[in-house]
């Protein structure tokens, strides 16, 4: 469960792997939400509803209550503290305090916000990920976010060992990125292999210098796999296509670090009202 850590940050890898503590009022999520549900950022598992977090003041985002055997308690290092992590994964979270009498329930969990990732939805359990690139990312992330049992995506750059590139840095062609998207999906409604298939009907995978007008190494198509079953289940996926005459040229490469794009470039369509321009889609399944 600990594959995830393949694509993050060395600053979410310090927290979740070596218990680093981020600085207060530096991350995301102080201020509750609705509805929704905080997930592990390193296993996917739900954790938290948003219904159970509060505006603590105390500089990172604070819960009064997880849910049913999501965390794992044990004493901190420091032998003062009570330290929590997933249960699951075992990756570090924070820790709880008892008795400030903040809320009703006179606990918080007090938790690194680079440690969890919230989706809208108020009943999920259980999340898998993955991440492709299939040209331009808004046309992917416009399509993505319309298929049923997505959570979540989030467009960036992925496949070089170029740390914390920018959009200028990958459109100059020298990093060796390619825009990639993050997908985030609810277990009890898609499969990797049902995510699979859908990017292979939105975009087109024989085309094999970029996506449509898109030309260029940035816009290659691509399947980071985290891990062997991802592989094995994207290679048969392309088997069954090239069976069928699709000859593809997406590559499967090892996951890497995936760095966040620039805010201005997440959900671009739904924030221009403009539509896809090399993207739309084919029925490549029956």
């Amino acid at each position: 469960m600990v594959k995830k850590l393949l694509s993050l940050t060395d600053s979410a890898v310090a927290i979740l792997r070596d218990k680093a503590t981020e600085p207060r009022y530096s991350g995301n999520y102080l201020e509750p939400f609705e509805k929704g549900t905080y997930l592990c950022r390193q296993c996917g598992l739900a954790l938290f509803r948003a219904d159970n977090q509060f505006a603590s003041a105390c500089g990172w985002p604070s819960f009064d209550s997880e849910l049913p055997g999501a965390i794992l308690r044990l004493p901190d290092q420091d032998g003062r503290r009570t330290e929590i992590l997933c249960h699951r994964c075992h990756g570090h979270l924070g820790h709880v305090f008892l008795g400030e009498g903040l809320t009703s329930k006179n606990l918080r969990h007090c938790v690194n916000s680079l440690s969890i990732e919230f989706v809208s939805s108020n009943d999920v359990m259980d999340t898998g990920e993955a991440i492709v690139a299939a040209g331009c990312f808004w046309g992917v992330q416009y399509y993505f976010d319309k298929l049923d049992g997505v959570l979540k995506t989030e467009v960036g750059y992925i496949g070089s060992h170029i740390d914390n590139p920018t959009y200028e840095d990958v459109c100059s062609k020298t990093t060796g990125h390619v825009e990639g998207i993050r997908v985030v999906y609810d277990v009890n409604r898609l499969s990797y292999e049902d995510v699979i298939k859908y990017f292979f009907e939105i975009h087109d995978p024989t085309q094999a210098n970029g996506q449509g007008p898109d030309i260029g190494e940035q816009y290659l198509s691509r399947i980071f796999c985290f891990d062997d079953e991802q592989h094995q289940t994207a290679a048969k996926v392309i088997a069954y296509l090239r069976q069928h005459d699709c000859d593809v040229v997406t590559e499967l490469l090892p996951m890497s670090v995936f760095w966040p794009a620039e805010e201005y470039h997440q959900d671009y369509y739904e924030k221009t009202g403009k539509s896809p321009y090399c993207h739309t889609r084919v029925r490549r399944f029956f």
